[in-house]
């Protein structure tokens, strides 16, 4: 699968929020994230701009586990990579089977995310523990054999909200260690 995102840093939120609202975009939910990221013991992911973590969410009363490896972005404009992703049942045992295996924790990412749902994209309103909100417009393609157009419009469905800078390419893991 192949997950062709892009995000923005987001200056008035009020305004975001009166512009999809505008639009129609419906919320779908709110969840809290709480993202554990793993160094390789084989590879260095910071060069090789992949990422391994286990993530729980918690929405409403439902909690979710899952285990992502994330590969490298495939281009200079937005963050479109591969995505691998499966539900588990225990991020303990998870954790602790990594660590066993030779993956050592290197940071936590914490957020309270904001889904809503837009044809056939999700956005979603970020509140990253240690960074300022942002907006993520994403759409998941089984190949990359049509990216590019996906992410032109993904560019103009950011207009349409009156996004047209702040765009960023990292992650919050990245940006929250540049700080």
């Amino acid at each position: 699968m192949i997950e062709v995102e892009i995000k923005a840093k987001i200056n008035n939120l009020n305004k975001i929020k009166e512009k999809l609202k505008n639009l129609n975009i419906e919320q779908l939910k709110i969840e809290y994230q709480k993202d554990i990221y793993f160094k390789s013991p084989i590879v260095n992911f910071a060069k090789t701009d992949e990422a391994l973590r286990l993530r729980k969410t918690k929405s409403n009363n439902e909690e979710n586990i899952y285990l992502t490896y994330k590969g490298s972005k495939i281009d200079s404009e937005s963050k479109t990579r591969e995505e691998i992703e499966i539900s588990i049942e225990d991020i303990e045992k998870a954790s602790e089977i990594l660590k066993k295996i030779g993956f050592t924790p290197s940071a936590i990412v914490k957020k309270n995310r904001e889904y809503y749902k837009y044809q056939d994209y999700t956005l979603s309103l970020d509140f990253v523990e240690g960074l300022s909100p942002y907006i993520e417009i994403e759409y998941i393609l089984n190949d990359k054999s049509n990216y590019e157009s996906v992410q032109k419009e993904i560019f103009e469905l950011f207009k349409e909200l009156g996004i047209e800078d702040g765009f960023e390419r990292d992650s919050y893991l990245e940006l929250l260690e540049k700080k």
